[in-house]
């Protein structure tokens, strides 16, 4: 394992270009296989990425502010405490890695921002206090979590077509959360997954002549801050705290009542919403709060430029008809019995080029859900299998893990070596729970 770890580790390291240059690439590949399977010409294929090239927008400004009022949140003075004293738990780098890994893992099937935020600043604050653990597997483990959220409480295909009106009711009507999220197939790759994938991380540990470590000192977070010797009203309301309690309190208030009226929501908004809240109130002041947001906003830039170009690619793929021609080869040499199981791979083939749950479902369902209908298949299962395929491959799609490396200050050479052994084992898992269960 650990001389496959090395190489796996030295191979990236040496061909895995930085995430710009991948989602170039990426957009080259998916014009030429346009050009390629589909009736659409050059100039069609450049209309399609242009005309999709800013359907992200909205969505890009979530993971933004994801990163952002996150990593706000985490360097406030009662934040980091609460960090600091749950990661004294870990006493080894074993240790560690299970810890971060666990947390990484129930965050995430809660919630995928918040665990993707969460767990990163979690690992980030472990190699703080634990010697000699390797920082790129501690932020790979955190990162892993990620495998998991299709199959939680936030997976937003689940969570769709349990919603009445959902855009394919008229073929599968409503679908209940017993029969997705809480089915005996996906609860069981569920608790697999958190029981085997926590294990996988600890048995990657490198040797320790292999062991990249950092110094602690380079992970802590400074705010800067202009100093100011003056009184004036402006000045007295930047470092008013009753400004910052006021503005605190009104976002607790509704926080308390869409919970209370919606129940347990916990979607994109809700979760940038909390991060942002307890940030205006842990940093006290409006001034140390605009700072501590001028500190975070310089590691989005990577999100900012990138997702475009993913909008473009997902403009390509749709409107070209090149996510349907995909997923259609899987169904012509699926049957009943492993419909589910090529559905799955479909599903992490096209997230590749679609890395958006919603935008993926949108794409395959109508092929997908008019094949099991021919094969007998349960809609929900199909769903399910969806889903789990866009989660899986997210695993060494550089789309997902810019957050976490933005926190975590690495690139993405730096873990890849270690998803690609997620991605394998996480795969075997979940096509076993799909196609037994």
């Amino acid at each position: 394992m650990k001389l496959l770890i090395r190489w796996s580790n030295a191979l990236m390291e040496r061909y895995l270009p930085d995430p710009y240059i991948f989602v170039a690439i990426l957009t080259l590949a998916v014009f030429l296989l346009g050009l390629g399977f589909t009736d659409s010409g050059p100039l069609d294929m450049i209309v399609h990425w242009g005309d999709g090239f800013w359907g992200l927008l909205a969505f890009t400004m979530q993971m933004v502010i994801v990163l952002v009022a996150g990593y706000v949140l985490a360097i406030s003075p009662v934040f980091k405490k609460l960090l600091s004293t749950l990661a004294g738990l870990a006493k080894s780098p074993g240790s560690a890695i299970i810890l971060v890994s666990v947390v990484a893992l129930i965050a995430c099937w809660i919630n995928w921002g918040f665990g993707l935020v969460i767990g990163a600043l979690f690992a980030k604050e472990i190699a703080k206090k634990v010697t000699n653990v390797d920082y790129r597997l501690l932020i790979a483990s955190a990162y892993s979590g990620m495998i998991i959220w299709h199959g939680g409480l936030g997976g937003s295909i689940p969570l769709s077509i349990a919603t009445a009106d959902h855009p394919f009711a008229d073929i599968m009507g409503v679908v209940s959360t017993s029969e997705t999220i809480f089915s005996t197939y996906n609860v069981i790759i569920v608790i697999t997954l958190l029981i085997l994938i926590p294990i996988l991380n600890r048995f990657m540990m490198p040797k320790p002549e292999d062991t990249v470590t950092v110094d602690p000192k380079l992970l802590e977070d400074h705010i800067e801050m202009e100093a100011s010797t003056d009184n004036t009203p402006a000045s007295r309301l930047e470092n008013s705290l009753i400004i910052s309690m006021l503005i605190g309190a009104i976002g607790l208030i509704y926080l308390i009542q869409h919970f209370i009226t919606k129940g347990f929501d916990l979607n994109l908004n809700i979760v940038n919403f909390i991060f942002l809240i307890l940030g205006v109130i842990f940093h006290g002041t409006p001034k140390r709060f605009l700072a501590a947001v001028t500190t975070a906003v310089k590691t989005a830039g990577g999100i900012i430029i990138q997702f475009p170009f993913y909008a473009g690619i997902m403009g390509m793929m749709v409107a070209s008809g090149l996510a349907g021609v995909m997923s259609e080869w899987f169904v012509s040499i699926s049957s009943d019995t492993t419909f589910p199981l090529f559905t799955f791979y479909a599903a992490g083939l096209v997230n590749f080029f679609v890395p958006s749950g919603g935008g993926q479902w949108a794409v395959q369902a109508p092929i997908m859900l008019d094949a099991a209908q021919t094969l007998g298949v349960s809609y929900s299962k199909t769903a399910m299998a969806i889903a789990w395929g866009d989660a899986w491959t997210n695993m060494i799609q550089p789309f997902w893990a810019l957050p976490a490396l933005a926190i975590a200050g690495l690139r993405a050479k730096d873990i890849m070596g270690y998803c690609i052994f997620i991605l394998l084992v996480s795969g075997v898992i979940i096509s076993i729970g799909l196609y037994f269960f």
